[in-house]
């Protein structure tokens, strides 16, 4: 039996394969290939761009798949989210589709903007978000893309998806309001989730691939401490739960065990050496499943 998987073609498929390298499943690209192999005989693979993604979740073509949330509001299918995935690149894990005008735009509420034009690729959510609102659109505009582009000439304001806003300025726009917070979610199949077997193997996937986000950015460090000064060493340590403590042979000894954020490796080794710490040693993390 084999699962059948939907990997997010285009600025998210190598990050995306990325992740699953980290977890432990190799995906390899096969030139305009759109089934890439995988080392997992119980895993098959298909890129489909993300805007597409639950559809073909939801008709059952896929079991599962990766995409955003907008783009599963956006399609108003049903399917099973399995978990929120977080990739490196992006901020905080998140984006933001916003609604923006041109810098010199007389709006400057959602208000204002009844009766003109919005472009963008996301309609339905943006669509639904005025009419939530009460606010009465001449029109939401489907954008193929290039959506700064549209105003002031082709529209009145945009819905565009952004992370720092720094294209949005670069294009001279201003952000009115946030319209949606979006992250990357593996999706499922609702006939797929009741399958024991195809359950348990989008289970399993999930728990990996979280792992390899939890140890994202993080080291492990280990270092032994004489029994007096382990209240100071322990003072030290942001642990990310508490720090597994350990009896060694040597009387009076113990092991400390704990994980921490890489970026402040620097500052912590040398204070865990000044509290009386010995033998610290830093070690990379692949997985970190809580």
């Amino acid at each position: 039996m084999k699962l059948r998987l939907g990997i997010p073609k285009g600025s998210l498929q190598q990050a995306t394969i990325q992740l699953f390298s980290d977890a432990g499943f190799k995906i390899y690209e096969n030139g305009r290939s759109y089934f890439p192999a995988t080392d997992d005989p119980e895993l098959e693979c298909m890129l489909i761009r993300a805007q597409e993604m639950a559809r073909y979740v939801e008709h059952g073509a896929l079991d599962a798949g990766l995409t955003g949330l907008d783009w599963v509001l956006e399609s108003g299918l049903e399917v099973h989210a399995v978990c929120d995935l977080v990739y490196a690149k992006q901020s905080r894990g998140k984006v933001r589709w916003v609604l923006a005008v041109p810098d010199d735009s007389p709006y400057q509420r959602p208000e204002d903007l009844a009766g003109k034009i919005v472009a963008t690729e996301l309609v339905n959510v943006t669509r639904n978000y005025f009419q939530q609102r009460n606010i009465p659109l001449k029109s939401v505009d489907f954008s193929w893309g290039a959506t700064e582009v549209k105003a002031p000439v082709l529209a009145d304001a945009i819905v565009e998806v952004t992370e720092t806003g720094s294209s949005l300025r670069a294009n001279r726009l201003r952000i009115v309001e946030t319209v949606l917070e979006s992250n990357t979610q593996l999706i499922a199949n609702v006939n797929a989730w009741t399958d024991a077997w195809k359950r348990q193997k989008i289970e399993n996937i999930a728990l990996m691939l979280l792992g390899a986000m939890e140890a994202q950015g993080r080291v492990g460090l280990m270092l032994n401490v004489r029994d007096c000064d382990l209240p100071a060493v322990l003072a030290v340590l942001p642990a990310l739960q508490r720090p597994t403590v350990s009896a060694l042979a040597d009387e009076g000894w113990v092991a400390v065990n704990t994980i921490i954020d890489e970026r402040t490796a620097r500052d912590i080794i040398p204070r865990l050496k000044a509290a009386g710490g010995s033998g610290i040693v830093e070690y990379p993390l692949n997985k970190v499943v809580l």
